[in-house]
């Protein structure tokens, strides 16, 4: 094993951890907006909805995370560096998108509970009747 890796992975391990912890309670704090939202009748459904989706997120991302681990070598501090900086990134732009396909799945279950609570449009309150043709 190459002596650069040592740091790189120690560190990689410090931020991918540190990043999604603070990413799930982030989006444990916030989600609850949306998802009150879409469980306006049911807050413990909201609630334990929120939960398990901040559970799947972490193990799904430190899962993913730890997966993108493995470094093939680095000859140099500077090749380490752009290992770590390589691996963070991947990480990061894996988070993001994760993070907005969730943030459709939420605008998509609060829409369709918007459009059921819509009301009908009202009936017609009286009736016109048509002109009669002018007569040249």
């Amino acid at each position: 094993m190459n002596g650069y890796l040592i740091p790189v992975y120690a560190t990689y391990l410090i931020a991918t951890v540190g990043l999604c912890s603070w990413l799930a309670a982030t989006l444990h704090r916030n989600g609850a907006v949306f998802l009150a939202d879409v469980f306006a009748d049911r807050p413990e459904m909201a609630e334990a909805v929120n939960r398990l989706l901040v559970t799947g997120f972490a193990m799904l991302n430190l899962g993913y995370g730890f997966f993108l681990m493995r470094a093939d070598g680095a000859a140099d501090a500077t090749d380490a560096f752009e290992v770590l900086a390589q691996k963070l990134g991947i990480l990061l732009v894996s988070l993001a998108v994760f993070h907005f396909v969730n943030m459709a799945v939420f605008h998509q279950l609060a829409a369709r509970r918007r459009q059921r609570e819509m009301v009908p449009p009202v009936a017609p309150q009286r009736w016109v009747t048509e002109p009669e043709p002018a007569a040249f």
